[in-house]
């Protein structure tokens, strides 16, 4: 197998840490095999790659569709991220729960996240490079969030030694209500 899987304290979530080949002229990794994701458990159809570039402090979400749920796969390329994730799954025990990981380029760790959470991520180092598959397709109409402060939700984000930096959207979501 090409990853190894670690389950998180919330059902669904996985940290995925591929295996790395290096050498003198640099490195070659596999960062999705169908066939190793569904041994271990993950049967996620991917339908679409989406690709950022952020600044040190930007902070983008916490985004989720409310019709067309979307599970992701995300990783960094270049740089660091705090990425986070928040079960909004009605039914779930873990409801307004979240989790947290520290995603690096230098790592190539990945984070996956399946349909019915909402995510979001800060930008930790100087630029980072932002890399996502997801389970379906982007609707902006069904386009929904959570502010990233929501005090009943409580993510620890991480001081970067400034002010965050969030779109006009992100800085008017709405509180969770569960």
């Amino acid at each position: 197998m090409s990853f190894e899987f670690f389950p998180c304290p919330i059902d669904g979530l996985y940290e995925i840490k591929p295996r790395v080949f290096t050498d003198s002229r640099g490195y070659f990794f596999e960062s999705w095999s169908e066939r190793d994701f569904e041994k271990a458990g993950i049967n996620a159809r991917f339908v679409q790659d989406n690709q950022s570039r952020s600044v040190k402090g930007v902070l983008r979400g916490l985004h989720f569709q409310k019709i067309h749920p979307q599970g992701k796969l995300v990783r960094v390329i270049e740089g660091e991220v705090f990425d986070a994730a928040v079960d909004i799954r009605p039914n779930s025990p873990t409801l307004g729960k979240w989790y947290g990981v520290t995603l690096s380029g230098k790592a190539q760790n990945q984070f996956y996240i399946p349909a019915g959470f909402a995510h979001g991520f800060l930008v930790l180092s100087e630029t980072a490079v932002f890399a996502y598959k997801c389970t379906d397709f982007y609707h902006p109409e069904d386009e929904n969030g959570i502010i990233w402060n929501d005090p009943t939700v409580g993510i620890d984000w991480p001081d970067v030694g400034a002010d965050y930096t969030l779109s006009e959207k992100d800085k008017n979501l709405p509180l969770l209500k569960t």
